[in-house]
């Protein structure tokens, strides 16, 4: 996709001080450390209680750059070759064009949530399916009201498939996660006490998580956990639902067994009449929970049960 700074101006209804509307943009950043290629690059000035960001413009100008989004343009007459889009909130601009880019790609999308496992389940599932598909990917855990938005942004022409995780840590934040990733396949991994402080109870935010999945065509989830189930229900989503079980053999994705070794577990499943097992080199309870989300994904995607077993 081709980006100007004047075309993103435009999307965020914001205006442009400057005189190179046409500068093209492929870049997005909002730490200037990790600054690559300053002349396709457009700097979000975020503000935070731990820093401005509106204090690196001289650095990041000294170093090439000529596109910045700020909430404040004090000052801008110092920078004569800068352009700048002015907002009101540099956060929410950022997510605003996020949302806007994601909504040129009719793909299939993963998003991620829950307390445990959303980068495991996220980096298993992108090798489960990349020999099928071209897979655009959350960089490590970048799940955050920043780091979705930067994910999101990687999403490009040659993208198949897209696999996003979203975290939250206080109520009201995933339902502007999900204006981002506007995912069409949701995953809800394990919910436990991992940043409760802001939440009343685990079923609350395990409800909140939940607003991620309001659109999904199908949602992936173990059907067995009380709490994920118990919320599910309740949030009446309308979406398929893959709520895997170990104990009820009616469901769609049934685990016949389970089976531990000295070096690894054997998981037998049956999916829609079929069965087939797959090893993965793991003991744990929570790598074989994680692996099983993986494979209700995969086999979704449409990924055969071969190429599913050769790479758990």
């Amino acid at each position: 996709m081709q980006y100007t700074v004047g075309s993103i101006a435009e999307i965020l209804k914001a205006p442009l001080h400057g005189s190179s509307p046409h500068s093209s943009v492929t870049r997005l950043l909002t730490d200037s450390r990790s600054l690559t290629f300053p002349e396709e690059t457009l700097f979000f000035a975020i503000v935070t209680k731990f820093g401005d960001g509106h204090k690196y413009i001289q650095v990041l100008y000294d170093r090439g750059v000529r596109n910045f989004v700020v909430s404040n343009c004090e000052g801008m007459e110092k920078f004569p070759e800068a352009n700048f889009i002015e907002v009101p909130d540099t956060v929410s601009a950022l997510q605003h064009l996020a949302a806007a880019h994601r909504q040129l790609f009719d793909i299939p999308v993963v998003g991620i949530t829950g307390s445990d496992g959303k980068t495991i389940v996220k980096e298993w599932l992108y090798h489960l399916t990349a020999a099928k598909y071209h897979v655009t990917r959350s960089p490590r855990s970048y799940n955050s009201q920043i780091g979705v938005p930067l994910s999101v942004w990687m999403l490009g022409e040659d993208t198949e498939l897209g696999i996003f995780e979203a975290g939250i840590s206080q109520p009201g934040e995933m339902n502007r996660l999900q204006s981002i990733i506007s995912p069409t396949i949701g995953i809800l991994t394990n919910i436990s006490n991992a940043h409760q402080e802001n939440f009343n109870s685990l079923q609350e935010k395990c409800d909140e998580k939940l607003q991620l999945f309001k659109n999904c065509d199908v949602l992936i989830y173990n059907g067995d956990n009380p709490i994920l189930a118990n919320s599910v229900n309740r949030a009446m989503l309308g979406s398929r639902e893959i709520a895997w079980s170990k104990v009820d053999a009616e469901r769609p994705l049934y685990i016949c067994s389970i089976e531990k070794d000295e070096a690894s577990t054997t998981i037998r499943y049956r999916y829609l009449s079929f069965e087939n097992s797959y090893s993965i080199p793991f003991l744990d309870d929570a790598s074989i929970e994680d692996s099983i989300n993986c494979l209700a994904a995969a086999l979704y995607l449409m990924v055969s049960p071969d190429v599913i077993a050769e790479r758990m």
